[in-house]
């Protein structure tokens, strides 16, 4: 999947507007929080799940798919290697992103 793909993929979740964010650009639902986040130069994105459906998202490959490695990561951010995971993993973690947005308050 290009970045260009997963652009497209991330806007078409109704409401979802694209911002720059530090280094990345931020996807996120109108009046709500970002759900996920691209980096374009080492093509990955960060998914927000709950660290329950993180640790499903990891067992597809502890290499391609993995937390952050810091405290974002202890709370459901996923670094998915865009280049390396299919196209369906990843609208799958962004539709499961997208819906724990409208769980949290």
């Amino acid at each position: 999947m290009t970045s260009h793909e997963f652009k497209e993929l991330a806007l078409s979740f109704p409401g979802t507007v694209a911002n720059p964010h530090f280094d990345r650009t931020a996807f996120k639902v109108e009046g709500k929080r970002i759900f996920t986040t691209l980096h374009e130069t080492s093509q990955s994105i960060n998914v927000k799940l709950s660290p329950e459906d993180q640790s499903v998202f990891c067992e597809y490959d502890k290499a391609i798919v993995y937390p952050v490695p810091n405290k974002w990561g202890q709370q459901g951010w996923t670094t998915f290697e865009l280049t390396k995971v299919p196209r369906e993993l990843v609208l799958d973690a962004l539709d499961t992103a997208y819906k724990e947005v409208f769980k949290k308050k």
